[in-house]
């Protein structure tokens, strides 16, 4: 019977399906944590009756024919990339990013990284590092005895050594867009990498024509809307079990056959 497959390739949908809402609902207070969402295709069909053929000398067609699915696939896990929020920590190396654009994290390796999350710290020679210690590029250090430090909305890096009046310009910020911010890389510790499907990233100036501007002091939140990952995993139980329920009423449907003398 079909419909056993079908009613499996359903559970293991579904299955995906709350896989992926257990992954938002888990990084709920990750920052700059971008949602996901689980899309899904319908397989092909069989034609038991072609749709068009002819049903007789004359010339009449067949006007709709008899197609018979045979369940569903998974066809992407999308990356939704709306704004999360922006909570003020009155931390002077927490960095937010108000609009499009990501932070250029250097990797041991030499390849860099992107990534919306700006909750930097300083290495032991005063660079901007990430919690992993990844330098920020491009490389802003801290001169010695610095007692204030201000980045202001053009990613312009400004230090306040002891003994100076005018604050001292360190480094300039730069931001990284994509053609398509969905086909980058995810690799962990809200690192992102670039791929063909993301196409080259263009750099600029925070404050520029299609760069966000630098919140100092703030963080972004997860955008992940607790309220909509709810209804969605009950929904998405809801339809395991009527997958479930399939496959039972086809067993008990075989049993009846079996049982016929």
């Amino acid at each position: 019977m079909r419909s056993l497959s079908i009613a499996a390739t359903g559970m293991l949908a579904q299955q995906l399906n709350v896989e992926v809402i257990s992954n938002n609902i888990a990084n709920l207070n990750t920052t700059a944590f971008k949602g996901q969402r689980a899309e899904f295709q319908d397989l092909l069909y069989q034609n038991e009756r072609n749709v068009g053929a002819n049903s007789s000398d004359s010339g009449t067609l067949v006007p709709v024919g008899v197609q018979i699915g045979t369940g569903v696939k998974a066809a992407a896990v999308y990356r939704i990339s709306t704004q999360g929020n922006l909570v003020n920590t009155n931390n002077a190396l927490d960095l937010a990013v108000q609009g499009r654009g990501f932070f250029q994290i250097e990797m041991p390796d030499g390849t860099t990284a992107y990534s919306r999350a700006g909750s930097f710290q300083l290495s032991s020679t005063g660079e901007f590092v990430t919690a992993d210690g990844y330098v920020v590029q491009p490389g802003i250090t801290l001169p010695q005895n610095t007692i204030n430090v201000t980045v202001n909305a053009v990613g312009q890096v400004l230090a306040q050594v002891s003994g100076q009046i005018q604050p001292q310009n360190v480094g300039q910020l730069q931001l990284a867009n994509f053609p398509n911010e969905a086909g980058l890389q995810l690799q962990g510790n809200n690192l992102l990498t670039e791929t063909p499907a993301s196409g080259a990233p263009v750099t600029g100036t925070p404050g520029s024509t299609d760069f966000g501007s630098i919140q100092q002091g703030f963080l972004e939140t997860s955008n992940v809307n607790i309220v909509s990952e709810i209804t969605n995993l009950i929904t998405a139980q809801r339809a395991y079990e009527m997958n479930s329920k399939v496959i039972s009423t086809s067993d008990q449907m075989m049993q009846t056959l079996s049982q016929i003398q």
